[in-house]
């Protein structure tokens, strides 16, 4: 099929553009940007007059529940969700059950994916066997099958040898590392973060040195082993300062942080919120305010969804009990545009954020316009209020802070390879 989009906005941070302009597509790729290549002739056209046309964004955190986890969402339902929000492409974390340790796993997850022609998935591979931190996968086999970095997801890598043993084998076959700096024994048990709340509501408390204690370990071994670290999903101020000093020495270190972060803080517990109960915790106003300063100075390279579908069986408990994640393919789009006009920076700019530096992070050619790429694109309204509410939203999970509110920016059409996926 041969596709015009006509009189959009054409924003593309990758290479530099943000001008009215028409879109050609033609066998699934794009063949031609402001003027028609010779002989074009469109079977179809979308007037994209006021819209935005982006490229279709990229999500470096979306828990997909499946193997193992139906109950919670399906891969049907979570990839809907995923187009339905702009997204084109999207990491899938390791801890489902079994964990992504096999290869075996990798190829079906692969495999049910590509049948539902929706978005790109990229699983992230398990970096020790069943996620327990005592001994390494086979990473070169895991790759081979599809997985494009190795984590932990939220479990605990504790045992120091084998983390160093880690990042000596990913960095000796260019392998990424993605951990989450957390300190078990400094976390464990805690639900909220270590401040006035938690203290206020007698909740278990997780303190900012959980955090920075990992992040001083495994900022110190990716020094002493060269090995390319991606931080998942950076909480605090300190965490901040660390990584910004780290990239100022050279290291190979990236990092992300949630949409839910850089908007809420631990005031937005209330009266034992559930919804409010994430991994990390949400921390203080100060530290959300420095998550926001890092991602507008470059210090945090990615904003992220975090995508956690949780039953309401689970969440609906007290908040201690309440299973943690929030569900947020959705929102991705419309939090990061809260966040640009609250901190009054151009659209490229929050763009490439969700678009061209998760791609770069993920080692995939995505994220940007390119002529003769795949066409993979975002069209969306960014005038639009629309209300979360757990009718209009197409995940299985429905648990999100954001239930209630308005937000700005609705996503009109998602392409896949040229294929139109979502049309809201």
């Amino acid at each position: 099929m041969k596709l015009l989009i006509k009189n959009g906005r054409v924003v593309d941070p990758g290479n530099g553009i943000d001008a009215i302009m028409d879109v050609f597509v033609a066998a699934g790729k794009i063949v031609g940007m402001g003027a028609a290549p010779a002989g074009f002739h469109a079977n179809r056209e979308i007037n994209a007059k006021d819209l935005v046309v982006c490229p279709g964004l990229v999500d470096l955190s979306a828990r997909l529940r499946e193997p193992g986890f139906e109950y919670k969402a399906t891969l049907e339902s979570e990839m809907e969700a995923a187009v339905a929000g702009g997204i084109t492409s999207l990491a899938c974390s390791p801890d489902t059950d079994p964990p992504l340790d096999e290869p075996g796993l990798v190829e079906m997850l692969k495999h049910r994916a590509r049948s539902l022609n929706q978005a790109h998935v990229y699983p992230i591979g398990a970096l020790t066997q069943g996620l327990q931190g005592e001994r390494l996968t086979e990473m070169a086999e895991l790759r081979d099958a599809g997985c494009v970095a190795f984590g932990q997801s939220d479990m605990p890598l504790t045992n120091a040898r084998v983390m160093m043993h880690a990042m000596q084998y990913a960095s000796t076959f260019g392998f990424g590392v993605w951990l989450r700096p957390q300190d078990a024994s400094l976390a464990d048990g805690g639900v909220a973060h270590d401040g006035e709340v938690a203290t206020r509501l007698g909740l278990p408390a997780v303190s900012v040195c959980a955090e920075t204690v990992a992040l001083s370990n495994i900022i110190l071994m990716a020094r002493e082993t060269g090995a390319a670290v991606h931080l998942c999903r950076i909480s605090s101020a300190e965490g901040v300062a660390m990584v910004r000093a780290a990239r100022l020495q050279g290291l190979p270190v990236t990092c992300d942080v949630t949409a839910n972060h850089i908007h809420l803080s631990e005031m937005d517990i209330g009266f034992f919120d559930s919804n409010c109960h994430l991994v990390p915790p949400l921390r203080g106003l100060s530290d959300r305010n420095a998550l926001r300063a890092g991602l507008l100075d470059g210090t945090i390279d990615a904003i992220c969804s975090d995508h956690t579908p949780v039953d309401d069986d689970a969440k609906l408990l007290p908040f201690g009990e309440a299973e943690a994640g929030a569900t947020g393919l959705e929102l991705l789009l419309p939090l990061t545009l809260k966040w640009a006009m609250e901190m009054k920076i151009p659209l490229a700019a929050a763009v490439a954020r969700i678009t061209v530096e998760p791609a770069r992070i993920l080692g995939i050619d995505a994220g940007h316009l390119s002529p003769g790429t795949a066409a993979d694109l975002c069209i969306f309204d960014p005038d639009q209020y629309w209300k979360v509410e757990a009718a209009a939203l197409k995940s299985q999970g429905k648990n999100t802070p954001f239930l209630g509110m308005e937000l700005q920016g609705r996503v009109k059409y998602t392409l896949v390879n040229g294929n139109i996926v979502h049309q809201g």
